[in-house]
């Protein structure tokens, strides 16, 4: 079940703190560690799950195993979408995805390759929407009339990623028209 709730201002702080523990454990490992997704855009309300982006220079055994280690689970999904239309090799949305043990608070712990197309995007993505509230405001009431309106809440997902081509495509434009580069990390 998936469930839409007000943005929390806890959220920022509850990031940093599952950060620091990726930080110390992961160390150079992770190149740099980002707040991203919807609970990273103030104001905006959001499935109450961390989201975190953990850059690193390789998919390798070092980093399942620390990750492992703090008790997170690598799940089976292996890609992000690649945005309709847009023609790009396989490897650039390749991805690493972990669950945290029942124990732990909910995260969707990503884990990217640096410099690669989905790592980029997702940067990309949550700083757009940061300073675009009427955007944002938009993408938060999809999310809650998908809820409300789907038969099959499974199908999330797979009916929101059009809605968010639309606004990463919104975001490339707005990329070059400032020169945009990802800040640095979050953690």
């Amino acid at each position: 079940m998936v469930t839409i709730v007000p943005y929390n201002p806890a959220w920022p702080d509850e990031f940093q703190s599952i950060a620091n523990e990726l930080r110390t454990t992961l160390g150079e490992i992770a190149l740099r560690i980002d707040h991203i997704g919807s609970t990273s855009v103030p104001g905006l309300d959001a499935k109450d799950r961390i989201d975190i982006q953990v850059t690193v220079e390789k998919l390798d055994n070092q980093v399942e195993r620390a990750l492992s280690h703090l008790g997170y689970t690598k799940l089976p999904y292996q890609s992000d979408h690649p945005p309709f239309g847009l023609d790009s090799p396989a490897d650039e949305w390749i991805k690493w995805i972990f669950a945290p043990s029942p124990e732990q608070r909910p995260t969707n712990l990503h884990v990217r390759i640096s410099g690669r197309a989905n790592q980029r995007y997702a940067l990309l993505f949550r700083d757009y929407l940061r300073t675009h509230p009427k955007s944002a405001a938009a993408y938060a009431e999809l999310k809650r009339r998908l809820v409300e309106n789907l038969v099959d809440v499974d199908t999330y997902p797979d009916v929101k990623d059009p809605a968010v081509d639309l606004i990463y495509f919104a975001a490339e434009d707005w990329a070059a028209a400032t020169n945009w580069q990802p800040g640095p990390p979050d953690a």
